[in-house]
């Protein structure tokens, strides 16, 4: 027969190694979230250009794309000048639609409206759009 302090102590020993290991993957599973959101960073992200073919943006029309997970929008304005803007309204944050009849970008959430620039022409908007720089490279416009 086995003694039965031996088992006593051999269960206490698993239970103890048992839950010590599903504390520390509760504790990890709590602590990573918290952990990406103070870690810095590392910044590549946004040294990343968008490429986008000349053909997509026709002249007088504009073509949106998300730039660094936020929706952006790039507009040929005349033959050979691109802009390209944030579509992200400044009021409160609404994307915006480029109405090609007016020529001039318009957020459904409260009239604003913005023109081929970036500026506001009217409606509650406090700032103009944020423009993006760009360039073009041979058949590409390059944002960013």
């Amino acid at each position: 027969m086995t003694d039965p302090s031996i088992n006593l102590s051999e269960r206490r020993t698993f239970l103890g190694i048992l839950l010590g290991g599903v504390g520390l993957v509760i504790s990890a599973a709590a602590a990573w979230p918290v952990w990406r959101f103070l870690a810095p960073s590392s910044g590549e992200g946004n040294l990343a250009k968008v490429s986008i073919q000349r053909a997509e943006v026709p002249l007088e029309q504009a073509h949106f794309f998300s730039f660094h997970g936020k929706p952006a929008v790039v507009l040929q304005a005349a033959p050979g000048k691109f802009a390209a803007f944030s579509a992200v309204c400044t009021h409160l944050g609404c994307v915006i639609k480029w109405v090609p009849e007016e020529q001039e970008f318009l957020c459904p959430c409260h009239a604003g409206r913005f023109s081929v620039e970036g500026k506001v022409l009217g409606g509650p908007p406090p700032e103009p759009l944020e423009e993006l720089p760009v360039a073009l490279d041979g058949d590409q416009v390059l944002v960013g």
